[in-house]
């Protein structure tokens, strides 16, 4: 984790979490329903947590946003919002895995252990990854399992020793934001993104995308994905 002050956002599983962290600690937070014609109220909800943590836009030492994979609409939103911000303070932008931050924001995980966080893919399908935190619950290692059709994954849990935690989960954990101050291992040595060519890793493509390519039988000549 980066001392001073960092503002943490992340809206993979739909709703929009942003967190304010003076060196490591959350000093502000909030959650913001992002759905539909709601979209635009993230940009003021996180001038709101900055506000209320008494913190400026130039006083940030560094913006990290989770980086998918996710909600689509929701990551871009986010994905455009840090780096605005970023431009406006100066300051760098760095990723974290969306994934990560379901296991690092909650309570009972802070154990040494292995947990397979998911989040819903549409179409029967979850994203997952296998993550390890430490006796302190701090998260230190995530392997990416890519899409896994949701039906299997309580005998891939098993098989590999894990705890399934997400939304949809038993364990039911959503990705706040607050997570990053137990993502430190996981993001140490991690340099700034380039703010000109960075992206949330999105899973897959768009449903208007899918549409579209059905629709005209080729994939888009530009190899963009539609909002």
């Amino acid at each position: 984790m980066r001392s001073g002050l960092v503002l943490a956002l992340d809206a993979a599983a739909g709703p929009g979490s942003i967190a304010v962290l003076r060196d490591g600690v959350t000093i502000a937070e909030r959650t913001v329903e992002m759905r539909s014609a709601a979209e635009e109220r993230y940009f003021p909800a996180v001038l709101e947590t900055l506000a209320a943590a008494g913190v400026r836009v130039r006083d940030l030492a560094a913006v990290v946003a989770g980086a998918g994979p996710g909600s689509f609409t929701a990551l871009r939103v986010v994905g455009a919002v840090a780096k605005g911000l970023c431009e406006g303070a100066g300051c760098p932008l760095l990723g974290v895995p969306s994934l990560a931050l379901i296991v690092a924001a909650h309570e009972s995980t802070r154990r040494a252990a292995q947990w397979i966080a998911t989040l819903d893919a549409l179409r029967g399908d979850r994203y997952a990854a296998l993550l390890a935190t430490d006796a302190d619950g701090d998260v230190t290692a995530l392997r990416p399992l890519g899409l896994v059709p949701a039906a299997t994954l309580p005998a891939r849990a098993a098989e590999l020793g894990a705890t399934l935690i997400g939304p949809d989960e038993a364990l039911t954990a959503l990705p706040l934001a607050r997570g990053l101050d137990r993502c430190g291992p996981l993001l140490a040595g991690a340099g700034p993104a380039d703010l000109a060519s960075w992206e949330p890793v999105y899973g897959r493509l768009a449903e208007a995308q899918v549409k579209w390519e059905a629709a005209h039988g080729h994939p888009l000549v530009s190899g963009r994905s539609l909002a």
